[in-house]
């Protein structure tokens, strides 16, 4: 096997163990998301409440994106074609979209929680 084959093949591993740290975080997130909105709305029926929930399901989607975009990046890094480069800017442009607007509505809602006193229910 060559030097060249070796880095090829190792990239791959590394793209194939970033995409699934992604993916994890993402699911993981979700998860946890899901298990608080029903143990919050078995107890309250108060829809404040599910604020935090949606802030922390939405930092768990950010940093699952963030390591997504990182797998694409490093799927181009080996001798990357245009084809491929235009691929990852696309993917890229949406990924910082989502982030971004991701973000931006996470910042909004913490200080709507942060005016209200409120906060996750004991």
């Amino acid at each position: 096997m060559r030097w060249s084959e070796v880095l090829r093949h190792g990239d791959q591993i590394l793209v194939a163990v970033v995409e699934v740290a992604g993916a994890v975080i993402i699911f993981v997130g979700a998860l946890w998301a899901a298990l608080r909105f029903v143990v919050v709305g078995l107890r309250h029926r108060d829809a404040a409440l599910f604020t935090p929930i949606r802030l922390s399901l939405g930092r768990f989607l950010t940093l699952g994106l963030e390591f997504q975009l990182a797998g694409d990046i490093l799927r181009t890094a080996v001798s990357p074609t245009f084809t491929e480069i235009g691929q990852v800017a696309a993917i890229a442009t949406i990924r910082t979209a989502l982030n971004f607007f991701l973000r931006r509505e996470i910042a909004q809602e913490q200080r709507q929680v942060g005016q209200a006193g409120g906060g996750p229910p004991p």
